[in-house]
């Protein structure tokens, strides 16, 4: 389901405080068929540039990526893009602004928690969520999800597997709105390991001779 995004912001949750920009792991994004190696960490950024191509992106990544978007190589139109979060996440909308001239993608496919997914995995595997795209040049549409299967999101990846007859597809901005829940599993592991005490640490009563256990 689409929702049509021209209402007041102040009145719905369209703010920058629902926008997953922020926990988005960028430096771990990923995309497959891209045309330039590394375009598609051009196109996360705040809600308020989704239609700016370059304005949030470093000065370094703009030299490496000169095109500031994600487009598919040529003749293939499909798309494969691994989001993963630095904290636990909910999903409630997903929001695609895709190029002109047919290069939009059409149909979108969503899998969570998932690593290393490849386009046959894609084609095979029930996805979470999958939805029909329209043209969304003005980053006026949002796509909700089924809240209750997007709980606890380590990961999301994305499968674009085709666009409105263009020769490629081309993605300018991917946006994801909801919030964060918790540290990642293994972050909270690593803490709770490093509070728990190590009896090495103390010496007991046999240990020392003495009639007080103490720690060094």
């Amino acid at each position: 389901m689409a929702c049509l995004h021209d209402h007041s912001c102040e009145e719905h949750d369209c703010s920058s405080d629902w926008s997953l920009y922020k926990h988005v792991d960028l430096s771990k994004v990923s995309a497959l068929n891209e045309a330039v190696s590394g375009s598609v960490k051009s196109v996360f950024r705040a809600w308020e540039q989704r239609l700016n191509s370059s304005e949030s992106v470093s000065l370094l990544l703009l030299i490496m990526i000169y095109q500031g978007h994600l487009e598919s190589n040529n003749g293939d139109p499909e798309l494969i893009v691994f989001i993963p979060f630095t904290s636990d996440v909910k999903i409630k909308s997903i929001s695609v602004v895709g190029g002109a001239d047919g290069t939009s993608p059409s149909k979108m496919r969503a899998f969570i928690n998932r690593d290393g997914i490849d386009f046959s995995d894609a084609q095979n595997m029930q996805p979470v969520q999958e939805w029909d795209l329209a043209e969304n040049l003005q980053g006026i549409l949002e796509y909700q999800t089924r809240y209750s299967r997007f709980q606890s999101v380590g990961n999301i990846t994305l499968h674009f597997s085709d666009n409105f007859g263009g020769h490629t597809t081309q993605i300018r901005y991917i946006g994801l709105k909801g919030e964060a829940t918790q540290l990642r599993r293994d972050v909270v592991a690593t803490i709770v390991y490093e509070l728990t005490p190590n009896p090495s640490d103390h010496k007991t009563k046999a240990d020392t001779g003495g009639g007080i256990s103490h720690v060094e």
